[in-house]
């Protein structure tokens, strides 16, 4: 796998934002606006919540993708770069005992 397949996708996300397609999933997704997107955003994360907590590996990946791929619409929606987040991710991973302090409901989780 490349690892630009992030990047790769983005940019076929922005894309359909710039030209609609008809047909398209994403230009849907677009067409119908910001409420959609968060509305998919939530279901893909509740998605990978049950996936992992049953247990099945393979559809824990697929919904990880799933909701990876409705994130990226909801960056692009929102005009915010992928290099925006990778770049946070790259200077989180810079930082030595990153545990921040954990609240009572974490430890009950």
């Amino acid at each position: 796998m490349s690892d630009t397949v992030l990047q790769d996708l983005y940019q076929v996300v922005l894309g359909r934002k710039a030209e609609r397609q008809e047909g398209s999933y994403t230009c849907y997704l677009f067409d119908q606006g910001l409420d959609k997107i968060l509305k998919k955003v939530g279901e893909e994360s509740a998605e990978t919540i049950i996936a992992a907590k049953n247990g099945v590996q393979e559809r824990t990946v697929e919904e990880i993708s799933d909701l990876l791929y409705h994130l990226m619409v909801l960056l692009a929606a929102q005009d915010i770069p992928l290099e925006a987040v990778l770049a946070e991710l790259e200077r989180r991973s810079r930082k030595i005992g990153n545990l921040k302090q954990m609240k009572t409901v974490d430890h009950e989780t």
